[in-house]
């Protein structure tokens, strides 16, 4: 139990209403979670407004209401808590709940279009290889050392974050590696953190469906740096046009790293195959175990955030150089002579940047076939566009199902099409049961080809109507590789 006075801590108070001495047993924003002594925090979302939920928080028992706009009659037994931004106190909140957690380990932060998911797990097994307890909030999974937490989102919720925090403190750790997705950014899940460095990687078409510009996507990328405190970092690809831009209100410390301009980490392609990247890193020659220009910078991000947080160059490179990667990104199972990929590119830019990176490794006569689908209820500007670079990048392409949520498969698979010329059309199948995509790409196959099947990676289901079905696809594609080895 702590008292609500001291849980409001930095929060923006307008006005208070009753005891704030009051004792109250956790924070809650769900109205269906709250319970007995419960703190309800009403936040206006992109779906409900939470402030049409606090008569039922007060039934079931919340003992504090924190709100943007109170009731023409507030009730008498309960606490009242008037703020500016209630998202951005939930954050808050949280930490001080939780006698803020991010000041007593190193927290780094991730934000891009592509690579935070590579770029924190790489960092991750990093830390952990060097010695360190290591904390990791990813799309994949969240992890207390090697204890795996389930993820739900890209970012878990303010409470989820501070919780977990917590938890990894109590643990030991003296890191947390973590993503920013650019929704968890607007909608200040990360308030209340104390950042000790963040990290950009990149900027591309995507989310467009929820920041409906990519102006604000980008400003939603910037808020980030923007929000730093003096004492922290802010490393940039500086190869992306708009690296600088998200450094330029950034209090923070900024450094740079890049493979084709000058910059504070630099490396150099030197050979780039299917079994690895070599790369000279600031003099030093070094094969990876991960592939492609892409993961030149997801690894060179690594090593200068690394470095960054006071760790010894050549120890970084030597372990770094024996890292897998994480799951669901240019995995590799092969069989009867195939080789597959899956990949979660589901943008138009990591799409190009998984098959350029292929096609950078064909030794001969292969041919590259693609099965690639795009998301239902999410941006449908970009699906023309996945079908057009799948296409051009690709010898064969079929279009199938991703997770259609509660859209037709067929009217996003039309979407796609839309973006294919007549003559191109030749190249393309179009079979909605994914499963049976990815077997008619294998039968397509002789030995030597490749299959890119890409925009789902690590996630192990399908979302059809709002249930999600078990669907792996490394493991649906090496069932069916293994079927033709035995024949």
């Amino acid at each position: 139990m702590k008292v609500l006075k001291d849980i409001l801590y930095k929060v923006s108070l307008l006005s208070t209403i009753g005891d704030m001495e009051v004792r109250v047993k956790d924070i809650v924003f769900d109205s269906r979670k709250v319970s007995k002594g419960s703190v309800f925090v009403a936040i206006a979302g992109t779906q409900v407004d939470g402030h049409e939920f606090i008569d039922k928080a007060i039934e079931l028992g919340a003992k504090a209401v924190v709100c943007e706009r109170l009731p023409e009659s507030p009730s008498t037994s309960i606490t009242w808590v008037q703020v500016k931004n209630t998202a951005q106190s939930l954050g808050i909140l949280a930490s001080n709940y939780f006698d803020n957690p991010s000041s007593e380990i190193k927290v780094v932060a991730v934000t891009g279009t592509n690579g935070k998911t590579t770029s924190v797990t790489l960092l991750h097994q990093l830390f952990m290889a060097m010695g360190y307890s290591t904390g990791l909030l990813s799309t994949v999974e969240n992890k207390i050392n090697e204890e795996i937490v389930p993820a739900t989102h890209t970012t878990p919720d303010a409470v989820s974050i501070q919780a977990l925090l917590r938890q990894m403190v109590e643990a030991g750790c003296t890191h947390c590696f973590m993503e920013a997705s650019s929704h968890a950014i607007v909608q200040e899940r990360i308030a209340g953190l104390k950042l000790i460095g963040a990290i950009f990687t990149n900027i591309s078409h995507d989310h467009l469906d929820y920041h409906k510009t990519f102006d604000e996507y980008i400003k939603a990328k910037k808020k980030l740096f923007d929000d730093l405190p003096k004492d922290a970092f802010a490393l940039v690809n500086g190869d992306d046009k708009r690296g600088m831009v998200m450094v330029q209100n950034c209090r923070g410390t900024h450094q740079t790293f890049a493979l084709k301009s000058a910059a504070d980490f630099k490396a150099k392609i030197i050979s780039n195959t299917i079994e690895g990247l070599e790369l000279d890193i600031n003099g030093r020659q070094v094969w990876f175990r991960l592939i492609g220009a892409f993961n030149a910078y997801n690894l060179l991000g690594a090593f200068g955030t690394a470095v960054l947080l006071g760790e010894d160059e050549e120890e970084v490179l030597q372990h770094l150089s024996a890292i897998p990667g994480a799951k669901g990104r240019f995995d590799r199972i092969t069989g009867a002579g195939i080789t597959a990929i899956v990949d979660y590119a589901h943008t138009p830019d990591a799409l190009e940047n998984v098959l350029k990176t292929i096609n950078g490794v064909r030794t001969g006569g292969e041919q590259v076939i693609t099965v690639v689908g795009c998301g239902g209820n999410r941006d449908t500007t970009k699906r023309p566009i996945m079908a057009k670079i799948a296409v051009r990048e690709s010898d064969k392409v079929i279009l199938t199902s991703d997770n259609p949520r509660f859209e037709e498969p067929e009217q996003i698979i039309k979407d796609m099409q839309a973006g294919v010329g007549p003559t191109e059309m030749r190249k393309v199948l179009s079979i909605v049961d994914r499963r049976e995509a990815i077997r008619t790409a294998c039968m397509l196959c002789k030995k030597g080809d490749i299959i890119l099947i890409a925009g789902k990676g690590h996630e192990d289901y399908q979302e059809i109507q709002g249930v999600k079905h078990h669907f792996d696809d490394a493991e649906v594609v090496g069932e069916i590789l293994n079927q033709l080895s035995q024949n």
